[in-house]
């Protein structure tokens, strides 16, 4: 899964700029649904990790049956902290 595919997918676009709020909402909720839907686990894990980026990703628990997947979410997490707070000097 590339993300120019997912942003293109759920909001019709790659420009976050041109989405309109009620078009992203509906672009989170489809990604929601697909997540809940999707069987692979290296699939369901793009895209959490999608949602988490905007900050609609459903609780590790929730979204993750198996452990090494949910430790996975937590390194990924981590790792994106870590890169935001890169930038603070």
């Amino acid at each position: 899964m590339q993300l120019d595919d997912l942003l293109q997918r759920y909001f019709a676009t790659t420009d976050l700029s041109r989405v309109a709020p009620d078009t992203f909402a509906a672009g989170i909720e489809h990604c929601r649904v697909d997540l809940g839907l999707e069987e692979d686990r290296g699939k369901r894990f793009a895209l959490w990790s999608f949602l988490h980026m905007f900050g609609s990703a459903p609780d590790l628990d929730v979204a993750f049956e198996n452990e090494e997947d949910r430790e996975a979410a937590r390194n990924f997490m981590d790792l994106l902290a870590a890169s935001e707070g890169e930038g603070e000097a």
